[in-house]
């Protein structure tokens, strides 16, 4: 039977359209609102890089009261944006995520001061203020101080920990000598609200040495365990490190695309386009494959707390190359 010149166009639209529908969805969980810090995601959904390998991502955006650990835990994400330390406690804990991909090569994180508050060195801690963030981030933190043999509870010999909220007032409004902050957001903050570089001493974590992984991706083990869910993050993080080297080399074109994309308004043009900036540094030298000595740099950190530390075993089944290993060939 010869089909008509109608029914040919029908059958091949009916076929283009079971294609539409065949990409496969992933929901990616951010560690924090839609900003630059997340540029390559944003860039590889805006540029097609996604539906090019066939699937469908939803980015959830974070926020203060949003743990990427429990969202992940819940089902509410396939993959999640998280700092190792937290990821590694929330491992010990019971909940088994594992790094399948590292675009941050280095640490943004730093204790930022002020000079007039008496701070020049990590020698005038003690008896100071110090603003703190939780939800996971403060892990990094308390690694320092034991490393620093600083008690964490207080008096002349410790330091006061403040729950810091996610800005940086404290350190404006006199409640905390230093505060922690960002790289590439709240250290601009405090420039932005008047403090210039020179009234400021800054602790990179990098340069003392505790520096953790930050920003990796994150799956749970028994997800990856599953051959059609392991294939979906190949493609994933292919497509991932596409966008996030795509933004590196267009740092401004990918501000303006996560501009796009934030649906607050809160944004600023400016902040985002610097922001963007600094997150080129971090994650320059990446090609999103875990670097095993960088994962025991975290690890020996986190360990090195004396009687307090953040995880208590060297951990097992962590991290897994099996993703990246045919996702960048």
């Amino acid at each position: 039977m010869k089909l008509s010149t109608s029914s040919l166009t029908a059958a091949a639209l009916s076929l283009l359209g079971s294609a539409a529908l065949a990409a496969d969805d992933v929901t990616l969980q951010l560690k924090w609102v839609t900003q630059s810090q997340f540029a390559g995601y944003y860039v590889a959904l805006e540029n097609g890089f996604y539906s090019d390998e066939d699937l469908n991502v939803t980015i959830k955006p974070g926020g203060p009261d949003i743990a990427p650990t429990q969202v992940l835990a819940g089902g509410g994400a396939d993959v999640t944006v998280e700092w190792m330390p937290a990821a590694l406690a929330a491992r010990e804990k019971g909940l088994p995520m594992v790094n399948i991909a590292q675009p941050f090569k280095s640490s943004g994180m730093m204790l930022t001061c002020r000079k007039d508050a008496g701070v020049a060195s990590t020698d005038d801690f003690a008896g100071k203020t110090l603003g703190v963030w939780f939800f996971g981030n403060e892990f990094p933190f308390l690694s320092w101080m034991s490393q620093l043999e600083l008690g964490t509870d207080g008096g002349d010999a410790g330091v006061e920990v403040l729950k810091q909220g996610f800005n940086v007032d404290p350190i404006l409004n006199g409640q905390a000598a230093c505060v922690s902050t960002m790289t590439y957001n709240e250290y601009w903050q405090v420039i932005d609200a008047g403090l210039t570089a020179d009234d400021l001493t800054t602790f990179k974590y990098e340069d003392q040495g505790v520096a953790t992984l930050e920003d990796g991706l994150y799956a749970l083990e028994e997800n990856l365990a599953d051959p059609a869910f392991e294939d979906k993050m190949v493609r994933f993080v292919r497509a991932s490190m596409k966008g996030w080297k795509w933004a590196e080399e267009n740092p401004e074109d990918a501000a303006m695309i996560v501009l796009e994309y934030d649906e607050t308004g809160a944004q600023t043009e400016e902040h985002q386009v610097r922001m963007m900036g600094e997150i080129a540094k971090l994650t320059a030298g990446s090609n999103g494959a875990l670097d095993v000595a960088d994962y025991e740099r975290t690890v020996a950190s986190l360990m090195s707390g004396g009687s307090d530390p953040v995880i208590t075993a060297t951990p097992e089944g962590a991290w897994t190359h099996a993703i990246t290993d045919k996702a960048l060939k």
